[in-house]
């Protein structure tokens, strides 16, 4: 089995941390607020980004409904539980962009719009997506992002077809490695450190090359700060990616995301959804399935996805069953450290 013993490395300086604490203040404020004065909140809050040096452009819905055809089917290119995104191209600008326009019902959709405001526009890494701008005009909450050509990792790995080709083994490491980064940043560059909260493959997006970014803040947390080890919130994420001891009580700490990273991780590695009724029942659970096999060396090739027809270096499938195995562990000190996750996949990918 793969070793983190060796893997203590220093956190990587590979974006701009922010340091204003009173900046995430609205945030909180937003849970003491009726319905109607949360509107009028949340407007005057994005109104004092746009007022703040923000590199993120306001838009107009004029601007938007231009840029997508007003909306048109045509341009739809996901759709989730805050809304639909878009493929457009806005007038002026050579980039295509992705326009996501949240649901309009509800507290939820104006507190996912301002927390991912304000998260995208502290935060800054290569493998963050990028926030080009937004749109708060009435009751209109849009979000702008850069394009991403290759769309999710879901839809590579989870949503196959047999036109469809398969991600290599290379290039899964290669997306693992450029994801674990991205919650390195969050975890131990970005001060006070962020908890991510939705780690889960429709949410990695894959650029041209495959390099990945981590999309969709509007989950986030602000993580513990001085001597608290732990935050607690309202249990929110997909089902089958919580870890256990966020699922049950509430506690939330960045070893949430690293067990939501290993269920990542095993996804890529055996090309198996974490929840999959289709599958009989003894398998419609990932971890449950994989559990025992863990335990087992001569069953770790029965683990590695079958699309990948046997094509990937052994010594690498035993050390990435190893990390996912880590991740994975019940007992949330036990788990490693996201930047030990780094350095392990960093060795892992050296071997290919």
């Amino acid at each position: 089995m793969f070793c983190f013993s060796c893997c203590m490395p220093q956190a990587k300086e590979t974006g701009k941390p922010f340091q204003d604490t009173k900046t995430l203040a609205p945030i909180a404020n937003l849970s003491l607020k009726t319905d109607s004065v949360r509107q009028r909140y949340v407007a005057e809050e994005i109104e004092k980004l746009g007022k703040n040096n923000i590199s993120a452009e306001i838009f107009t819905f004029h601007d938007l409904s231009v840029a997508t055809n007003s909306f048109n089917a045509d341009n739809l290119v996901g759709e989730g539980g805050f809304g639909r995104v878009y493929k457009g191209r806005i007038q002026g600008k050579i980039e295509e962009v992705a326009v996501k326009q949240l649901d309009r019902n509800g507290f939820q959709g104006n507190r996912e719009f301002l927390v991912e405001v304000m998260m995208l526009s502290l935060l800054h890494h290569q493998n963050l997506v990028n926030l080009v701008g937004y749109c708060s005009e009435g009751d209109q909450r849009i979000l702008v992002y850069e394009y991403m050509l290759n769309g999710s990792l879901e839809d590579h790995l989870l949503n196959t077809s047999p036109e469809k080709k398969p991600l290599s083994w290379n290039v899964r490491m290669k997306v693992a490695h450029g994801a674990a980064l991205g919650l390195e940043y969050l975890h131990e560059t970005a001060s006070p450190p962020v908890i991510y909260r939705d780690f889960k493959a429709s949410n990695i997006l894959l650029d041209a090359n495959f390099d990945p970014k981590l999309s969709d803040f509007g989950l986030a947390k602000i993580g513990p700060a001085g001597e608290r080890p732990q935050v607690s919130t309202r249990v929110m994420g997909t089902y089958g990616y919580c870890a256990p001891e966020y699922a049950s009580t509430g506690q939330l700490t960045t070893k949430s995301d690293v067990y939501s990273f290993g269920v990542v991780f095993l996804e890529m590695i055996t090309g198996r959804r974490v929840i999959d009724n289709n599958r009989p029942s003894e398998e419609e659970n990932l971890i449950e399935w994989a559990q025992p096999l863990f335990k087992d060396k001569k069953k770790f090739h029965t683990m590695a996805d079958p699309l990948l027809e046997g094509v990937y270096p052994e010594k690498s499938l035993y050390q990435a069953l190893a990390i996912a195995a880590m991740c994975l562990q019940e007992d949330a000190p036990s788990r490693p450290l996201i930047s030990d996750v780094v350095t392990a996949l960093e060795f892992l990918s050296a071997d290919q």
